[in-house]
């Protein structure tokens, strides 16, 4: 990426970056290190926030292409790179910085992973609401840089709407952070909340602040299987109108059914499951609540679904109302067994895998997203190809707000030298 000419040779890059990052490691990359089939030149991991911030003047000076990486559970995300000079791995940043348990408030190292977290918040009995996919390898740097999510946004948000602080490396090799350490926040940028979500194209997260909840003490789920995309939005706008409080309301098809998830004390969830279990039965659908012993593997199987097939997987965002239009679309366009979908039926985020060759799956991509109006949602490519990639916008239309985005971009890192046109729109 350095525009007058070449860069260094490998070799010297490694020598040098040794020596910016202090104690910290670089290397040679390997196989396991390629983001769509693009070899990183070099990769570098950093022991500590100044080790970064070093390391991204260093790179800034000699206009070296930076993505950073964390579990790399979501590393292929985004357009294919046209080059990586240097893989900034968080990795030897693990720790619980401060867990102030009184504030339901705790500041995490950018590089840990989300379930190593959680089991050192649960000494307190509170835990931190993320439930994104492979949450034993997901860092908390890379759920925030994609605003990754699971079944658990349905109650408590997303990154975005749980994160109060961030501690960041700007493209410059400053160190600065935004926010606060308690639940009210300042008034201004709201800087935590501007890189959540950025794919890493504004600056590299270090470290995050949380609002936490307690741990429940109790769950139950039901399963209830319908007879279609129309029945799965009324019931979906029953269970919405009722005096219920899931903490999950996800759809699976095919075959059509959802999982109603209740987190609370004993008395509570074994009540609102029975309530759940009626009010369906009330529209024509059979449901059963399932066995406690039964319960995490019914969740974890649901997690995997979309992703153990083949095929892209594009994530959906539309209106609640849109549901059933959307549902009944896919299967009856891609056809039952060319089209999976899971996800939040509750918020209108779906995943849905589409199957078939390179072009059945960009066909399918562009229909969807003429189907989806401008300002009611979109259509994301998460997992594809390299080929599928070359050929159809991974993000999708922006809307007018991409002017603004660059113009955020353009001040964050004027040299483009963090994740360049991967981030939204191409950033």
């Amino acid at each position: 990426m350095n525009a007058d000419g070449p860069a260094q040779n490998p070799i010297d890059l490694i020598a040098t970056a040794e020596r910016v990052a202090g104690r910290g490691t670089a290397r040679a990359s390997a196989s396991a290190d390629a983001i769509d089939e693009v070899l990183p030149r070099i990769v570098v991991e950093p022991p500590t926030a100044d080790a970064i911030a070093d390391t991204l003047a260093w790179a800034s000076r000699e206009k070296l292409s930076v993505v950073t990486r964390g579990g790399g559970t979501k590393i292929d995300w985004g357009a294919p790179p046209r080059e990586v000079d240097l893989l900034l791995s968080t990795s030897r940043m693990q720790a619980v910085l401060a867990h102030r348990h009184g504030d339901l408030t705790a500041t995490v190292e950018a590089g840990a992973r989300l379930a190593a977290v959680n089991r050192e918040l649960a000494r307190h009995h509170q835990w931190l609401p993320l439930d994104p996919p492979l949450a034993d390898r997901a860092t908390i740097g890379g759920i925030i840089a994609t605003n990754d999510s699971g079944p658990r946004r349905h109650r408590y948000g997303a990154p975005r709407d749980l994160i109060l602080g961030v501690g960041m490396a700007r493209a410059d090799g400053h160190l600065a952070k935004a926010g606060g350490i308690v639940v009210k926040n300042v008034a201004g940028y709201d800087l935590a909340r501007l890189l959540t979500g950025s794919f890493g194209s504004l600056a590299v997260i270090v470290s995050a602040t949380f609002k936490l909840f307690p741990l429940a003490r109790a769950s139950r789920t039901v399963v209830v299987d319908v007879a279609g995309p129309r029945e799965v939005q009324s019931l979906v706008s029953a269970l919405l109108a009722s005096q219920l409080t899931p903490t999950a309301l996800e759809i699976e098809l095919p075959p059509p059914r959802l999982l109603v998830r209740f987190e609370s004390v004993e008395a509570s969830v074994a009540e609102q499951a029975r309530e759940a279990v009626n009010l369906a039965a009330a529209g024509g659908a059979k449901a059963r609540i399932v066995q406690p012993g039964d319960e995490t593997a019914t969740w974890e199987t649901h997690d995997r679904r979309p992703w153990e097939g083949r095929g892209a997987i594009v994530k959906v965002s539309l209106l609640v109302s849109d549901l059933a239009d959307t549902l009944t679309w896919l299967t009856d366009t891609a056809g039952i067994d060319e089209s999976e979908v899971s996800g939040r039926a509750g918020l209108g985020v779906l995943l849905a895998r589409l199957d078939g060759d390179v072009d059945a799956q960009a066909r399918l991509l562009m229909k969807l997203r003429e189907r989806i109006p401008a300002g009611r949602g979109s259509a994301v490519v998460l997992r594809g190809s390299r080929e599928l990639k070359a050929r159809v916008d991974v993000w999708g239309p922006i809307g007018d707000g991409l002017d603004l985005m660059r113009a955020v971009k353009q001040r964050f890192d004027p040299s483009g030298i963090l994740n360049p046109g991967r981030g939204p729109g191409g950033l």
